[in-house]
């Protein structure tokens, strides 16, 4: 018989982790080696009609708080599901699933629970990160989407044996080299400038976050203007930010070389039309999905040294890394594509090449699926699972025990009849 797998999205937003929850629950449907099943946090967000589409059903297991009698409800309906499906693999994506996942994946006494982590330090505070090592204690592996993510999890305390590294998945059927674009008519409908006389350096980053720093873009950005007069610069991403960016640019000279273009929907067309595409972080990437766009797309990348970014862009042959907030040499590395057009195209078709081979969906299949093998195949016989009370305690902390506590005496007396 097929054993049977569950994946979490913490929601289906147009986040990474989102996005990549669901791409994996694609791929194992579509590989037919296991019976496949998705559930949820929120099921609010676009990513959902494209999880739908893969005719599963999609449970929701709604929270207001790790800290309130709700956790203990929804965590109880989890567990009877769990039982009831015979669930043999439980994999989290997030910091929320993590949590709720490893806890009633303990509850119900799932032989195989995957956590993760996909950013670096900085997104959590001393609490949460607290809350989350128990969570990590609950599972038998923490996969992290880079290595430099995994050496900041042994920092943390998770013991190197427990860390495996799984790299996201590109789709390389959604971006790649599009030779045949009309880029006159593309950048029309794009609402770029359309005149010829533009090269576009493109950042595509949510402005949410202060941590990805499009501020630093665009430091780096009027240095280039003043080496090559036709450059211009594309930041596309949604958020909060937008504004004191739009001031930003103004503020630098910039305001007729900046172009601003919302969420964009149509990255692929995008970045056919950019000559050397950015990421410009400080901070909290674990391994960056632009980054794996841009090469995807055969475009050379400068990019800085956070997370897993030196693991995909090497230095010197898809690309440049620079030191975070280092405007100065981000500038010099982007002026050096801009005016070696030879060497920037055979940058992005090796760049393209690294994607294939490393960082592509049958890569990531195949790395997800040997690791439920080996996971199933090594506990055969043989299901690790801590006491009901000791698992969630130490699962939610102290904070939680209240909740937690309630939802282990529900758990442990079964559904009802």
């Amino acid at each position: 018989m097929k054993p049977n797998v569950l994946l979490m999205a913490g929601s289906f937003q147009q986040g990474g982790s989102e996005r990549q929850a669901v791409q994996v629950t694609r791929l194992l449907c579509e590989s037919g080696r296991y019976n496949v099943h998705l559930v949820c946090l929120d099921p609010a967000g676009p990513l959902r009609a494209e999880a739908e589409a893969l005719g599963l059903e999609i449970p929701s297991f709604p929270l207001t708080s790790f800290y309130d009698w709700n956790m203990a409800v929804q965590l109880r309906r989890f567990v009877r599901y769990l039982r009831e499906q015979r669930i043999e693999v439980v994999q989290a994506f997030d910091f929320y699933t993590n949590i709720f996942g490893m806890t009633g994946g303990a509850l119900a006494r799932v032989p195989v629970r995957i956590a993760a982590r996909r950013e670096t330090e900085g997104l959590r505070t001393a609490a949460q990160k607290f809350i989350e090592r128990r969570a990590f204690q609950l599972a038998h592996v923490v996969a992290a989407n880079s290595d430099a993510v995994g050496r900041e999890l042994v920092g943390d305390g998770v013991p190197a044996r427990k860390i495996v590294t799984v790299y996201n998945g590109m789709d390389t059927s959604r971006i790649g080299p599009r030779p045949d674009l009309d880029h006159k008519e593309t950048l029309a409908s794009l609402g770029l400038p359309h005149d010829g006389a533009r090269r576009f350096v493109t950042v595509v980053a949510n402005m949410r976050h202060p941590a990805k720093d499009q501020a630093m873009f665009l430091r780096a950005a009027r240095r280039v203007r003043q080496s090559v007069p036709e450059a211009a610069f594309v930041l596309a991403g949604e958020g909060g930010l937008i504004e004191s960016y739009r001031a930003l640019a103004a503020e630098l000279g910039l305001a007729d070389a900046v172009f601003f273009t919302g969420r964009c929907a149509r990255v692929a067309e995008l970045l056919a039309v950019s000559s050397v595409c950015v990421l410009s972080s400080r901070g909290v990437e674990g391994f960056s999905n632009s980054i794996a766009e841009y090469m995807a797309a055969a475009r050379p990348v400068v990019a800085t040294d956070i997370g897993g970014a030196a693991e995909a862009v090497l230095e010197g042959e898809t690309g440049f890394v620079v030191r975070p907030g280092d405007d100065e040499t981000m500038a010099a590395r982007i002026i050096e594509l801009l005016k070696d057009t030879a060497r920037a195209r055979e940058m992005g078709e090796r760049g393209r090449r690294v994607v294939m081979e490393k960082f592509s969906c049958e890569a990531q299949l195949a790395r997800v699926e040997s690791l439920y093998e080996r996971l199933l195949g090594a506990r055969a016989g043989h299901v690790e699972a801590p006491p009901v009370g000791a698992a969630t305690q130490s699962a939610v902390g102290a904070a939680a025990q209240s909740a937690a506590g309630a939802a282990a005496q529900s758990a442990a007396r079964g559904p009802d009849k």
